[in-house]
């Protein structure tokens, strides 16, 4: 039986509700990694033209948890 089978066959004994840590596993080993560079290279574009006036405001940990309401 090859790896690929034995993988096929093991997925039957997964609990749905941990299919979907798999399938992002899956989906992550098997991106094409050009993609991936050239998706977060937009990414940071995006955020160098971006023209908010505030985008480069700088927040403590402190200033955070007191406005999310976190002790």
């Amino acid at each position: 039986m090859s790896e690929k089978d034995k993988i096929i066959q093991l997925l039957d004994y997964v609990p749905e509700y941990k299919l979907g840590y798999i399938l992002a596993y899956v989906q992550g080993i098997t991106a094409d990694e050009d993609s991936d560079d050239a998706y977060c290279r937009n990414l940071y574009e995006d955020y160098l033209n971006d023209p908010d006036p505030t985008k480069d405001e700088e927040y403590s940990l402190e200033q955070c948890k007191k406005e999310w309401g976190i002790g």
